[in-house]
């Protein structure tokens, strides 16, 4: 009988990339996929580190896994950032950083005693390998590893991630062949900064790329990670160039942090306010139905009040779609973390008028949806059973169907909107 994993994975698109790669090279070598912990022979955790709250969330997880008295792998951010917390609830677990995910099945096969079939690899790095996807839809591609700014004071993902390296832009224009002729209709170009691509190979690449997948032959769609304003300078007329094509989701993650430019001095962040403003109105000039997504920190240890009202000002003004706000936590090792904090208090107050305020920016964008018709991705499954698709913007629109039509291209219409997703009537399947 062939051992069973279990695997659980938590965190962003590059993590999600990389459990898939564990689960795809572990079944390939004979490892067979089970749905619940107690049925494993190997239970697996890929973990995040990003947040305090995540952290020790991951830990929790991590002591009950290896309680159980199955064999642990833990993988993801916190073997190298937080190995020691690892070490003190999971003693004799297995241990694989970003990394090393690639050498899983050597790992594993040594430390369990099994004869695990050894399939050759056709590549050393972890694009081209056998993935086992968790939406058959999507195609989740890295395009570089590590964080090359690698300055920001408040975080842990340069001690996780390690040095800044990109892949050549034509296994990564490769690995999304791939995915599309193995079904892929929605592919996610990842990093921890898509923004810096290429820069480590002479020059930033990240507008060609976007434009050499978008050419691929298929019907299918292309988002754009999260990019770190500092580097879009030079290259933003073509970056918005690039983002013509059809092809791409008219989508843009670009985070803020905070409204306050003192603020963003003290993070480290390298940019203004102001340049964040400049690239989204050149945006939007040029791409009507941009959806906007960023990201705040409440609460940094040097943020005053007006600090805090600077960014509500901000967010105020450029009206975005998406807001991610975040708590401040100390992560270990950073400068941040060696500065007096705020009082609990006063984070959480701040956090509940940020978190009002971002409810109903979204929902006044969202509404300005209702009555559009037009071409959707089904991508997903709801809550509910629901179809969820999701449009040329990368709105997600909820449809009034539980027909199975993952991965298919429809017609839909936007009758109401929420604060965080449209909901619509299908009204056509275009296959």
């Amino acid at each position: 009988m062939p051992p069973k994993v279990y695997a659980e994975v938590y965190g962003c698109a590059a993590n999600q990339a990389d459990g898939e790669i564990i689960l795809g090279l572990l079944e390939r070598a004979g490892f067979s996929i089970v749905s619940r912990p107690d049925e494993a022979d190997l239970n697996v955790l890929v973990t995040c580190a990003v947040k305090k709250p995540t952290s020790d969330r991951m830990l929790e997880r991590a002591r009950r896994l290896y309680e159980s008295g199955k064999t642990l792998l833990v993988a993801g951010c916190m073997v190298t950032a937080e190995r020691e917390a690892i070490r003190n609830v999971a003693p004799s677990a297995i241990l694989i950083g970003p990394r090393d995910v690639c050498k899983v099945v050597e790992v594993v096969s040594s430390r369990m005693g099994l004869e695990c079939a050894r399939i050759p690899s056709t590549t050393d790095g972890k694009l081209g390998q056998h993935r086992r996807r968790k939406n058959r839809v999507v195609g989740i591609v890295p395009v570089s590893e590590g964080c090359r700014w690698a300055r920001c004071a408040f975080c842990i993902v340069p001690r996780a991630r390690g040095p800044f390296s990109s892949y050549p832009m034509g296994e990564v224009v490769g690995e999304v062949r791939r995915f599309l002729e193995d079904g892929c209709r929605e592919i996610w170009l990842t990093s921890q900064d898509m923004g810096s691509y290429g820069l480590d190979l002479g020059r930033n690449m990240l507008p060609d790329l976007i434009e050499e997948v978008a050419g691929l032959d298929g019907r299918f769609f292309v988002r754009v990670g999260m990019m770190n304003p500092i580097y879009l300078g030079p290259i933003l007329e073509r970056l918005i160039r690039s983002y013509s094509s059809p092809k791409v989701f008219k989508f843009l993650h670009l985070p803020l942090q905070s409204g306050s430019a003192k603020v963003l001095r003290d993070m480290g962040r390298g940019y203004t306010p102001q340049l964040f403003r400049s690239i989204v109105e050149r945006f939007r000039a040029s791409i009507p139905g941009l959806t906007l997504a960023t990201d705040i920190i409440v609460g940094y240890p040097t943020e005053t009040d007006e600090d805090f009202e600077m960014s509500i000002k901000v967010l105020e003004e450029i009206k975005p779609d998406m807001v991610n706000i975040s708590k401040f936590y100390p992560r270990p090792g950073t400068p941040a973390s060696k500065l007096p904090q705020l009082p609990s208090r006063v984070v959480d107050e701040r956090s509940k008028v940020m978190t009002e305020l971002c409810r109903e920016l979204s929902a006044r964008a969202n509404e300005r949806w209702i009555g559009w018709h037009g071409l959707a991705l089904v991508d997903e499954v709801g809550k509910y059973g629901e179809m969820v698709c999701r449009n040329a913007s990368y709105k997600p629109i909820a449809l009034d169907t539980r027909q199975d039509l993952i991965g298919k291209f429809v017609e839909v219409s936007v009758t109401s909107a929420g604060a965080y997703c449209l909901f619509g009537k299908l009204e056509n399947v275009l296959g």
